[in-house]
C-alpha cells in the first residue's frame, strides 16, 4: 500500500537500502546473533552509505532530510532482524536530544561522527530498582568546580557496550519537589573517568543487540556535557518518548508482517494428510484475521506517523500503537509458529527467532500497561 509521508526520493532511497542490507546484513545476521553482537564495521558502513541519522542538518554530518527516510531505515533494518534496534535507538532516540537541546558546540564535537558510525551512542534511563518511575531515580550528580560527579547505575542499556556517547538521566537535585525537576541529562563518554561498563546481558531474544550494565563510580563528567538546562531533563524525556513509542510501534508492524508473510510461504509448501496447509480452513481463517489486524495497524499508524512528521501532539494515540501493535506482534508470532509446527520450534526456521525477540516491545519504551494508563489519564479518567 501506498503510505501518506513517503514520496518517489524515499523509495529509491529504500530500494538503495534494501540492495546494502542484502550485501552487508542479510548473509551476516544469523553470526551476529550466535556472536552476541553487531560488528562497529557494519555501523561505520551505514554511516559511509549515509544511513545514519539522515535528517540531522548537512552542517553537522547529515543530509537533513525528512524524517520519512527515517522511517524507512527504521522499517527495512527490522525486516533484517529485530536485534537491529540499536541501530534506530541511536539515530532517532539518542541523537535527537543532542539536536534539540544541544549546544552549538555539542552539535559541532559529536553530530558529524554520529553520523559516519564513529560515535554509538546509548541511552541510560533504567536503574536495577527503577524502571518507567523516572522521577524516582538514584544516579545522582553534583557540580564540583567544572565537573559533575557521577554516581550509580544503570541497566538494560542498549548499546551498553559498544557506546561512546551515554545520554545519562540523573538527579542533580534529590530534594526538590516535585521530584521530577530534580532530573537532569548529562553526556559521559566511553573514556570518563570513573565510568565501566558491568554486565553484558544475556537476554531471551535480540540476541546481538548488545544490552549491558553501566556503572559509574566518581565518574568525572565536564559541566558543558549537560543537556539543555539542569532540573529540565524530564521534560526532555517527556518530549521525546513520544518518537521513541512510535519507533516501537513501527518495529511491531514490520515484524508482524514479515512474520505473516513467511508463514504463508510455509502454508503453501507444506503439506499434510494429502493436501498443503494452506487448503485448510482453519489455516486459512487464521491467516485472514492476521492479515485483517495487519491491515488496520498499518492504516493507524501510516496517519500516525504522517502526523508525527507533520508536528502534532499525537501522544494519546501512539500509546495506544505502542500498546495495540506490539501485542499484535506478539499473538502473531505465537500463531504463525502454530502454523510451522515442529519446525517453527527449530532456530533454522526464522520464526522461531521472532517469537523470541518481539515479545520484550511490550516492554520497553514504556510498559504496555504505562500506555493504558496515558491513554486512561489523557482522557480524562
Amino acid at each position: 500500500m501506498s503510505h501518506l509521508y513517503l514520496t518517489k526520493d524515499h523509495e529509491i532511497f529504500r530500494a538503495s537500502l534494501r540492495k546494502f542490507l542484502e550485501k552487508e546484513a542479510y548473509p551476516f545476521y544469523d553470526q551476529w546473533e550466535e556472536d552476541r553482537m553487531i560488528p562497529r564495521s557494519f555501523w561505520l558502513k551505514m554511516g559511509e552509505q549515509g544511513f545514519l541519522c539522515p535528517d540531522i542538518d548537512e552542517t553537522y554530518g547529515g543530509s537533513g532530510v525528512d524524517w520519512g527516510f527515517s522511517v524507512v531505515i527504521n522499517e527495512e533494518l527490522e525486516r533484517v532482524g529485530s536485534g537491529l534496534v540499536g541501530v534506530s535507538l541511536h539515530n532517532d532516540i539518542v541523537v535527537p536530544y543532542i539536536t534539540s537541546y544541544g549546544t552549538e558546540d555539542q552539535k559541532l564535537r559529536w553530530l558529524p561522527k554520529c553520523a559516519t558510525g564513529e560515535n554509538i551512542t546509548a541511552i541510560a534511563m533504567t536503574e536495577p530498582g527503577t524502571g518507567s518511575d523516572l522521577a524516582n531515580i538514584k544516579t545522582t550528580a553534583k557540580l564540583d568546580g567544572d565537573n559533575y560527579i557521577l554516581n550509580g547505575q544503570k541497566t538494560f542499556i542498549t548499546n551498553g557496550i559498544q557506546s561512546d556517547l551515554i545520554l545519562v538521566a540523573c538527579k542533580t537535585d534529590s530534594v526538590v519537589v516535585p521530584k521530577h525537576k530534580g532530573v537532569s541529562l548529562l553526556i559521559v563518554e566511553r573514556d570518563a573517568i570513573g565510568f565501566s561498563r558491568g554486565r553484558k546481558l544475556n537476554k531471551i531474544g535480540l540476541h546481538c543487540q548488545d544490552t549491558a550494565e553501566l556503572i559509574f563510580e566518581d565518574c568525572i563528567v565536564p559541566k558543558e556535557n549537560l543537556i539543555g538546562e539542569e532540573g529540565k531533563g524530564f521534560l526532555y524525556l517527556m518530549e521525546k518518548l513520544q518518537q521513541e513509542r512510535l519507533l516501537v510501534a513501527i518495529g511491531a508492524q514490520i515484524a508482524s508482517e514479515v512474520m505473516l508473510q513467511m508463514t504463508i510461504d510455509y502454508v503453501k509448501s507444506r503439506e499434510v494428510f494429502g493436501q498443503v496447509v494452506s487448503k485448510f480452513q482453519n489455516t486459512q481463517f487464521k491467516i485472514v484475521e492476521m492479515l485483517t489486524d495487519i491491515e488496520l495497524g498499518r492504516s493507524f499508524l501510516d496517519q500516525l506517523i504522517a502526523d508525527h512528521m507533520e508536528g502534532k501532539d499525537i501522544v494519546t494515540k501512539v500509546s495506544m500503537a505502542k500498546w495495540k501493535l506490539t501485542d499484535i506482534a506478539k499473538n502473531i508470532a505465537d500463531e504463525c509458529l502454530q502454523l510451522h509446527g515442529g519446525y517453527g520450534y527449530m532456530e533454522e526456521y526464522e520464526i522461531a527467532r521472532r517469537y523470541r525477540d518481539i515479545p520484550v516491545a511490550r516492554i520497553y519504551a514504556g510498559t504496555n500497561e504505562i500506555m493504558k494508563t496515558i491513554i486512561a489519564k489523557n482522557i480524562g479518567l
